[in-house]
C-alpha cells in the first residue's frame, strides 16, 4: 500500500476508536505506532515510541499547563467561586433575569482563573442553580445560562485548550492567551443580551429578586479583588512582557495558594484534592500530547498534509470558501468528539493549510475554540449539558438542550463577527511587547 492509503486508513481507524470511547491518548499512540511501522518498519516505530514521550514531556512550554490548572484548583476548592457569585448578584441580581445574567458574568470571571470548561461549569452549577431554583427561575433558563457560561472557560485566559493549540502549532502561547480576551468578553455580552431579550418576552421565566442596599454591594467587592488581582498579575504580566506564560502560571499558582492560606479557606484535605486533580488532569493532557506527537509523525510520513495542501493550492476556490468548509467540518466533528481529540486529529493537516491560505494562526486558534464551544452545548456529545444534568437531576436533559438553543445563536453570531472582523482577535496580541 502507498503511504497515502495507509494514512487514510489510520485516520478512519482513529475516528472509530474515538467513537468507541477508547482514551484519546491510547488511540493516538496505537494508530501512530502501527502506521509508522507499516510505512517505515517496526524499528522506526519502536524508536519513536521510545524517544517521543521524553522529548514531548520535557518541553519547557508544557510546564505552563499544570501551573494554570493548579491556580484554578486552589481557588475552586477554597470556595472563592461562591463569594464571587454573591458579589456579582448583589449588584445586578435585582433586575429581571439578574440571577441568570449574574451567572454569565460570574462564569466569565471564574473562567479567567480556572481556564477549564469542566471546572467552570461544575462550580457554577453547584452555586447558581440552587439560587435560581430558590427564586423560581424557569429550569430551562437557569440550566442553559450555566451551560453557556461554562463555555467561556476555554476562551477567556488562561485557557488550557489555547495553550494546547500553541504547543501543537508552535504559535506563541502568550499571544494566544491574550487573543481570547476580547472574543470572550464579546461572547459574554451576547449571552447577557440573549437572556435580557428572553426575559423581556417572557417575564414569568425570571422573577424579580430583592434589591441589595449599597452597603452590601460595597462590602461584596471584597470578594472580587482576589480574582482581579491574580488576573492582572498573571495575564497582565504576559501582555506587558513582564512574564513568560510559564512564569505567569507560577506566579498565579503561588498567589492563589497564598491567598487561600491567608484567608484560611484551604484545608489540608482541599490542598490534597487540588494537587490530586491537577496531577490527574496534567497527566491526561501530557499523554494526549505524546500521542499527538506520534500520530503527527505518522501523518507526516503518509504525506497526507502535503497532498491536501497541494490540492487546495491548485484549486480555484477562494480562501473564505475553504475556511467555511473547514469550519462546517469542525462543527460536525464537535457533535461527536471532544475538543482535544479534534485538535490532535486535525491540526497536523489543517494548520499548514490555513497558514498557506494567508490566515493568521492565532486568529484561527480562537475561531476553532468558538466552533468547538458550540459542540459543548449540542447533542449527542454536549459535555456541558451532561455536567449540568448530573447536578440538576430533576430537570430532563431534553429541556436543557432546548433551553440552550438561544445561546447557540449567540455563539454563532460571535463566530461570524470574529470572522468578518479579525481584529477582534488580533488587536490585543498585536500590541504586545
Amino acid at each position: 500500500m502507498s503511504p497515502e492509503t495507509i494514512g487514510m486508513i489510520g485516520i478512519i481507524l482513529l475516528l472509530v476508536l474515538f467513537v468507541l470511547r477508547v482514551p484519546i491518548s491510547v488511540s493516538l499512540i496505537i494508530v501512530g505506532i502501527f502506521g509508522i511501522s507499516m510505512i517505515r518498519g517496526w524499528d522506526a516505530a519502536l524508536i519513536q515510541l521510545g524517544t517521543t514521550p521524553f522529548s514531548t514531556a520535557s518541553s519547557y512550554s508544557l510546564s505552563v499547563i499544570p501551573l494554570f490548572v493548579l491556580m484554578g484548583m486552589f481557588l475552586s476548592y477554597s470556595g472563592f467561586g461562591n463569594d464571587l457569585y454573591r458579589a456579582v448578584d448583589s449588584w445586578i441580581g435585582h433586575v429581571r433575569g439578574g440571577l441568570a445574567i449574574t451567572t454569565i458574568g460570574t462564569s466569565a470571571l471564574f473562567s479567567a482563573i480556572s481556564g477549564s470548561v469542566n471546572a467552570t461549569t461544575a462550580t457554577m452549577a453547584r452555586i447558581a442553580l440552587p439560587e435560581m431554583r430558590k427564586y423560581k427561575y424557569d429550569p430551562g433558563l437557569s440550566t442553559s445560562c450555566v451551560a453557556a457560561g461554562g463555555t467561556l472557560g476555554i476562551l477567556i485566559p488562561p485557557s488550557v485548550i489555547l495553550v494546547l493549540y500553541g504547543i501543537l502549532t508552535m504559535e506563541p502561547i502568550g499571544k494566544l492567551l491574550i487573543a481570547g480576551i476580547v472574543p470572550g468578553l464579546l461572547q459574554m455580552a451576547l449571552f447577557m443580551i440573549v437572556i435580557y431579550v428572553m426575559v423581556l418576552r417572557k417575564p414569568e421565566i425570571a422573577p424579580v429578586t430583592e434589591k441589595k442596599p449599597m452597603s452590601v454591594k460595597l462590602k461584596s467587592l471584597n470578594s472580587v479583588w482576589p480574582f482581579l488581582l491574580l488576573f492582572v498579575i498573571s495575564i497582565g504580566g504576559i501582555y506587558l512582557g513582564f512574564f513568560t506564560p510559564t512564569e505567569a502560571g507560577g506566579v498565579g499558582a503561588f498567589g492563589a495558594f497564598l491567598l487561600a492560606v491567608l484567608t484560611r479557606r484551604l484545608s489540608w484535605n482541599d490542598f490534597k484534592l487540588s494537587l490530586s486533580e491537577t496531577t490527574r488532569l496534567t497527566a491526561m493532557i501530557f499523554f494526549i500530547l505524546i500521542g499527538a506527537d506520534i500520530f503527527g509523525k505518522f501523518l507526516a510520513l503518509s504525506r497526507i498534509p502535503v497532498m491536501i495542501t497541494q490540492f487546495v493550492a491548485e484549486s480555484s476556490l477562494s480562501p473564505m470558501i475553504i475556511l467555511a468548509v473547514i469550519l462546517v467540518i469542525y462543527f460536525i466533528l464537535g457533535l461527536f468528539l471532544d475538543g482535544i481529540a479534534i485538535f490532535t486529529l486535525t491540526l497536523p493537516v489543517v494548520y499548514p493549510l490555513i497558514t498557506m491560505l494567508g490566515f493568521d494562526g492565532i486568529w484561527f486558534g480562537v475561531v476553532m475554540v468558538l466552533v468547538m464551544n458550540i459542540g459543548l452545548l449540542t447533542p449527542p456529545l454536549g459535555l456541558s449539558v451532561y455536567i449540568i444534568s448530573g447536578v440538576a437531576k430533576e430537570v430532563p436533559i431534553h429541556k436543557i438542550f432546548k433551553g440552550v438553543l438561544p445561546m447557540l445563536f449567540a455563539m454563532i453570531l460571535c463566530m461570524v463577527l470574529v470572522i468578518i472582523f479579525p481584529s477582534i482577535v488580533t488587536f490585543l496580541p498585536d500590541l504586545m511587547k
